[in-house]
């Protein structure tokens, strides 16, 4: 054979040689690439988890005609649980404003705004901010029977039920200011007498919501000495004084 015979033999073998390295290089550079993005989008991940697990570990924000003539007879500790104001019960506003103390309040009942029903009777409570700086009241007031308007006077039957179908809201009271709550008093007289166990009960004591210390409220009701019949059922609070035909 010649030798450009045998030079056009080699040639193919140098060209395909040649592409096999480029090819090489092609698919070395792709890969290269190929690892460069799987790196940038590793990064990318942890990047969002990181940010993720950021955001998680910040905290949740957080979780009783005139009017009827009444005494409000407060026990020997509310004047000193008085000077010491306890700020608003939880679902509050928050607005610094102390709870109304029961020392500081005037409580009645408002026999000219019954209201009747069925088998009950609604009654207003109303409660007056009587001292010279701003309170607040929220949620229910604990209302029950009472045999005397003193600690040691007995509890008369079961204590008010809390009526859920109305939302508790703040209630701010300047001085002089007023709030109620509505009392329902179902008549004793609803029940067997073995049941009920009736009584005539002169006295409500009425916590105001947020407080411990009791105040009274002369006031004459059909009662039931046994706490099977539930008699008494409250309202939250509401602002202004209880009106017959105004629902909370």
């Amino acid at each position: 054979m010649s030798t450009s015979s045998r030079r056009s033999a080699r040639a193919p073998i140098t060209m395909t040689t040649s592409l096999a390295r480029g090819a090489r290089r092609a698919i070395a550079a792709s890969t290269a690439g190929q690892v460069r993005r799987v790196a940038w989008l590793t990064g990318a991940v942890a990047a969002s988890s990181l940010v993720a697990a950021c955001g998680s570990a910040t905290p949740s924000q957080p979780d009783a005609a005139p009017a009827a003539t009444v005494t409000v007879t407060a026990s020997p500790s509310a004047a000193s649980a008085a000077t010491s104001p306890a700020t608003a019960p939880s679902g509050g506003t928050g607005g610094g404003l102390a709870v109304c103390r029961t020392a500081a309040l005037h409580i009645e009942v408002d026999d000219s705004q019954v209201q009747g029903a069925a088998g009950s009777a609604y009654y207003p409570l109303n409660f007056t901010n009587t001292s010279g700086s701003g309170c607040e009241m929220y949620g229910y007031p604990g209302v029950s029977f009472a045999a005397a308007p003193t600690r040691a006077g007995g509890q008369i039957g079961a204590a008010a039920q809390r009526n859920a179908a109305f939302a508790k809201t703040s209630v701010r009271l300047a001085p002089r200011q007023t709030a109620h709550a509505w009392l329902q008093v179902t008549a004793a007289a609803n029940y067997p007498a073995a049941t009920c166990q009736p009584v005539t009960a002169h006295w409500l004591r009425i916590y105001p919501p947020g407080e411990t210390v009791a105040g009274y409220v002369s006031h004459t009701f059909g009662a039931c000495s046994s706490t099977s019949p539930a008699l008494l059922s409250v309202l939250p609070v509401r602002a202004g004084q209880g009106v017959a035909g105004v629902t909370p």
